[in-house]
Formats: structure tokens, C-alpha cells, sequence
């Protein structure tokens, strides 16, 4: 499966559509880059992410790890060799000033950044960022992703 070009949708209806794009996705990242995931819950974000850091762990040849959703503790990170992933949620914040103490946009070029739910960020006062826009389609039957902002 192609990477989509920027503001194609993609049916991410099976698990295995998913992985398809993550892996085609990983593809493309190269360190630097802050990714933001919109949708609801249950939409397939974390499962996205999941694909991608294990396809990164294969590429490495690593062990695959277990990737659950940051929800509660708000980050989980991932080295893989010289790359970090970091997988923030930021679901249960009410407030910017939360965000703060955070870190999220580290300057590090060998690290790669995910924010589920970023609503509460100001995207203007960065660059190289990548949205995703997970959507539910045909009475929450199917799933679809765009891709906006990959270069």
C-alpha cells in the first residue's frame, strides 16, 4: 500500500490496513517529527501507533513490545536504538497551562513525537508537524485516516 499523498483518505477499516499504513508511514519519518492524532476513542490511534513503533523495532531487529495507550500516566516512550519514540495523551487534560511541565517538543532530531488529543496545543509556533484525522465513517462500521502536512 502507497503512502497517501497530503489530504488523502485512507480506509483503515481492518487491523491489517492499519499496519499496512504504519509500516508504509514509518517509511517517511526521519527524527524531528511531532505527529498529532485526532478522532475519537476507539477510532484506531493507538493501535496506528502501536504498528508504527513495532515496525520500527522490526527494521531494528528488536523484539516487538507490548504499546498501550498513554492515557493515564500521559507518555509512554520507546527506545529503539538511537531513536526515541515518545507517545503522549493528552486526553484528560482540561487546561494549556497542563501542558507546560510536559516536554512534549523535544528539539532532538532522533525523536519522533505522537500527541493523541493535541486540541489544546498552539500548532502555530511550530513546524515539521504531520496530522493525522482518524474519522469513523458508514455509522461507525468503517475507518478512514487523513494524512495533512507530510512532506
Amino acid at each position: 500500500m502507497p503512502i497517501a499523498i497530503k489530504n488523502s483518505i485512507i480506509d483503515i477499516s481492518s487491523e491489517e490496513t492499519t499496519k499496512e499504513l504504519a509500516k508504509d508511514f514509518s517509511n517517511h519519518l526521519k527524527g524531528g517529527e511531532v505527529i498529532f492524532l485526532y478522532g475519537e476513542i476507539g477510532v484506531g490511534k493507538t493501535t496506528f501507533v502501536k504498528y508504527l513503533i513495532n515496525q520500527f523495532q522490526i527494521k531494528k531487529n528488536l523484539q516487538t513490545t507490548e504499546v498501550t495507550s498513554p492515557t493515564f500516566n500521559l507518555l509512554n516512550e520507546y527506545e529503539i536504538d538511537d531513536l526515541i519514540i515518545k507517545h503522549y495523551d493528552l486526553f484528560r487534560l482540561k487546561d494549556k497551562s497542563e501542558i507546560k511541565n510536559l516536554d512534549l517538543f523535544d528539539k532532538n532530531q532522533n525523536t519522533i513525537t505522537f500527541i493523541e488529543w493535541p486540541e489544546l496545543i498552539d500548532k502555530d509556533k511550530l513546524n515539521k508537524t504531520i496530522d493525522l484525522i482518524f474519522n469513523y465513517e458508514n455509522e461507525l462500521n468503517n475507518r478512514s485516516v487523513k494524512i495533512d502536512s507530510l512532506d
